[in-house]
């Protein structure tokens, strides 16, 4: 299956260093919590799975950056990643987060599908 472009939200409705808009994959064959993000200006994406324990991240519903807005924090056990990247920058991590791709064009965030990452209904 080649890769294609899903429209996920509104570009105004990531706010930088705000709530998330989550959304549902299928990741190795199982449904998945995903969420999307803004920072210093673009749009990231990952699945809502800390790299330490298999588990969501957000304590708070779509709530992932830490007080300052700079960092995302899984809420259980305190790992800390960076936002652009989902790469581990402290706390109990094993690795990063799984990032998906997204691309923002006239004023929408498209996530793209890959062979490990599907829309839940194509």
């Amino acid at each position: 299956m080649s890769e294609q472009r899903i429209p996920l939200c509104n570009a105004r409705d990531l706010v930088e260093g705000g709530n998330a808009v989550p959304f549902d994959v299928v990741h190795g064959g199982e449904t998945c919590r995903a969420f999307a993000v803004r920072f210093e200006g673009l749009p990231h994406a990952y699945l809502n799975r800390c790299s330490h324990v298999a588990m969501e991240m957000d304590f708070q519903p779509d709530r992932f950056f830490d007080d300052t807005g700079q960092w995302l924090l899984c809420a259980t056990h305190g790992a800390v990643y960076k936002p652009d990247t989902g790469e581990c920058a402290g706390g109990p991590c094993r690795g990063g987060l799984v990032k998906i791709a997204l691309s923002e064009e006239d004023g929408v965030v498209h996530w793209h599908t890959d062979w490990n990452l599907q829309p839940l209904s194509f």
